[in-house]
């Protein structure tokens, strides 16, 4: 690690919001004394934030830990790091003051050589705001203990797959490609159980509070796991520590906190809650594909096609797409007047584009090296481009378009970002598209040099605000309102750039670790993030041991179907993968849902509208909705949708039967209209069509009764 002292500036994309480590806190003003909050440190080195009488946030009784190290990076992608010469200094408590919306606490270490100072303030009603600053040796991480209450919980850290609750669970949150599998199988990118696109040091409890560290850097997280007594935050940096506490004191007003600082995403337009379907393989295919979709009465709003700037083959053998922002007119003849037809049919038509600025010398020559010299040699001679260790333009051949030869864009310095987003601008110009997939954004080296000298992990974990940001430039600038973004990677700060999430690229199967059941929680975990607006792909996208099968496409469409932006995916096996005709059953299948979906459409234009202004989850964690039933803490597999519909998808390979949690009321099965009361675990008859949906207090006969929507009521 670098092990300098030096305080690195951190920035955040909050509108108007700059955060400098090197200045004082980001207080938004001297402590205003909230005459409800309390803040309390005790000798032992203990400290709790008190609302109304309430112990909220608190420290553990034991002192900040130090250590100095060296890391090695390892893996391509999905990056981890292996760590050596550790030298652990614990510090410990030497004086604490109080006065009551603020405390103080001087730390040592036994030799007195190192020492920092823990500052505590009220904000106000709503917010405290902490500083941990050293004096002394250089320090390549600061380690924060926060104490494991009996009934505390430690929900959230980004977008994880896992679960929710992520109490008894240690990992690194780092921007980085999800990876395949997830589970240590052999692979040229390989990630674990917490790899994630997005992460983001931050938790909810349930109890009604929660905490941001406000950092750009690497966290290592350690909850409960190696001390049941202790919730450790490890900020890989010398530099000081920052933190918010967010006081509630319900879940949903933590949220709406967060957002206040971090920003919030914008809401995508009416049309996006109706059905996009993916395209590809050429203008034929595509146009065939829409006119067996009108033969079949299902409505569509958008189309949505990645290969629209080509196809590229692989060295397996296989095919991706070509990492080009302009359109193969060989595949897509007449490409402009093409999207131009679309839209006269009253469709909307999206692209794909991603960040990666391909080596036109690494492209082949029927690939048309031309068309990728343009983006390449402008940026590389402008020095927009991430250089190497010796200086130079950093080219990177571990890359998912192998064997294709990439560069990265260098957002450190400003002209990057106001050119990328030109360069996006030239395609609503010439195409006229409506948005696109803005795929990627994991995949900053961690040994390249930014223009600005700053830290290349910093780099990555903020690339995805950067990226967005210059999408999203491009897009509002040129269409208003009108337009949608749907993107994978983030990290603090995205939400006031972003517009839509979706969480990735599930193996086309039912695993646990990387497949069908990680939606749910991955969903869940980007609402209690702040970011309301979700999506994912219908039926997975990575290539598993098998196609995705008949059985994972329908159960896949159902909760696609209770899913604030259903789209599809034909997945990286697309020729093999079960499709929404490949035979009658699923035709009709996927027709029925696809008016549930629309049927759905006024619950979630209400809740976009609420989730703009406040954050509120659209696909919202049953604790948030029913925070005095801890037996709501824990579920990660159902969620309701917005107060008043629950929803349980069916995740289990040939389960026809599914057991829900319904809290206290009376609750309506949405298939049949009756009822039953909550305050229980049931089990439900759930055969394919009927997946466990619910509605609290009244009857949604509407959903049932999708069949009286009419083609043109969906579009």
């Amino acid at each position: 690690m670098d092990g300098s002292t030096a305080l690195i500036g951190i920035r955040f994309v909050a509108v108007g919001l700059v955060c400098v480590a090197a200045t004082a806190a980001c207080n938004e003003g001297s402590s205003s004394g909230g005459s409800n909050v309390e803040i309390v440190a005790s000798e032992d080195g203990s400290l709790e934030v008190i609302v109304g009488g309430k112990s909220t946030f608190a420290l553990a009784p034991t002192g900040p830990v130090v250590r100095t190290f060296s890391e090695r990076a390892v893996g391509i992608g999905a990056i981890g790091f292996d760590r050596s010469s550790e030298v652990t200094d614990s510090l410990t408590v030497q004086s604490v003051s109080n006065d009551g919306t603020s405390a103080t606490i001087e730390y040592a270490n036994a030799s007195g050589s190192r020492t920092a100072t823990l500052t505590a303030d009220v904000i106000d009603d709503e917010v405290s705001e902490f500083r941990l600053e050293l004096s002394g040796p250089a320090a390549d991480s600061i380690a924060v203990g926060i104490r494991c209450d009996e009934d505390g919980t430690f929900h959230g850290f980004g977008e994880q797959y896992n679960a929710t609750n992520q109490r008894g669970e240690a990992f690194e949150l780092l921007v980085n490609e999800q990876g395949n599998g997830r589970d240590g199988s052999p692979g040229i990118s390989v990630g674990d159980e917490h790899t994630t696109y997005f992460p983001m040091p931050y938790y909810i409890d349930a109890r009604g509070f929660g905490a941001l560290f406000v950092t750009a850097r690497r966290v290592d997280v350690d909850l409960c796991a190696s001390d049941e007594d202790v919730a450790w935050i490890e900020v890989i940096s010398g530099a000081p520590v920052q933190w918010r506490v967010f006081l509630g004191p319900s879940g949903l007003d933590v949220i709406r906190q967060l957002g206040d600082f971090v920003g919030r995403p914008t809401q995508p337009p009416v049309w996006a809650y109706n059905l996009w379907m993916a395209g590809q393989g050429g203008r034929d295919n595509v146009l065939a594909e829409v006119a067996a979709l009108e033969a079949a009465d299902v409505p569509v709003a958008a189309f949505w096609v990645q290969d629209w700037g080509g196809i590229r083959r692989n060295f397996d053998g296989g095919s991706g797409v070509q990492y080009v922002w302009s359109a193969d007119e060989a595949l897509y003849p007449g490409f402009a007047s093409m999207v131009s037809d679309f839209h006269a049919q009253g469709y909307k038509f999206l692209a794909y584009v991603n960040p990666f600025i391909v080596d036109p010398r690494s492209v082949r020559e029927l690939d048309d090296p031309a068309r990728f010299a343009e983006r390449f040699d402008s940026m590389d001679e402008m020095g927009l481009l991430l250089k190497d260790l010796e200086g130079d333009t950093y080219l990177d051949s571990l890359v998912p378009n192998i064997p294709q030869v990439d560069a990265h864009p260098d957002f450190s310095n400003p002209q990057t970002g106001e050119l990328i987003s030109e360069l996006l601008k030239d395609i609503v110009r010439a195409y006229d598209v409506d948005g696109w997939m803005a795929d990627f954004g994991e995949w900053v080296p961690i040994n390249s040099v930014p223009q600005d000298g700053s830290d290349p992990v910093q780099a990555r974990n903020t690339f995805p605000i950067d990226w967005q940001r210059a999408n999203r430039d491009a897009l509002e600038s040129l269409r208003g309102d009108d337009w949608v973004m749907f993107a994978r990677a983030g990290f603090t700060g995205v939400q006031s750039v972003a517009q839509i999430h979706w969480t990735g690229d599930q193996e086309t199967n039912w695993g646990k670790l990387d497949g069908f059941p990680t939606v749910v929680p991955a969903m869940l975990n980007l609402g209690l993030a702040g970011q309301p607006f979700v999506s994912h792909d219908i039926a997975g996208f990575t290539r598993s041991d098998s196609p995705s099968t008949k059985e994972l496409f329908q159960r896949w469409t159902e909760l696609g179907a209770f899913t604030p932006i259903m789209r599809t995916h034909d997945g990286a096996d697309k020729l093999n993968n079960w499709r929404w005709n490949s035979d009658e059953e699923t035709e009709n299948h996927f027709r029925k849902f696809t008016y549930v979906h629309c049927a759905l459409m006024n619950d979630f234009m209400m809740l976009a509208a609420e989730a703009e202004e406040t954050g509120a989850p659209i696909v919202r964690h049953m604790m948030l909705v029913f925070p005095e039933d801890s037996e709501t803490w824990n579920l990660s597999d159902q969620y309701m949708i917005g107060d008043s519909l629950l929803f349980a998808p069916v995740t289990e390979r040939s389960a026809t039967t599914w057991s829900v949690y319904l809290p206290d009321g009376l609750w309506f099965d949405v298939w049949t209209g009756e009822s039953v009361e909550g305050g229980r675990r049931i089990t439900v008859d759930a055969p394919i069509g009927s997946p466990p949906a619910f509605s609290r207090g009244q009857d949604r006969e509407d959903l049932r009764n999708w069949g009286t929507l009419s083609y043109a009521d969906c579009r």
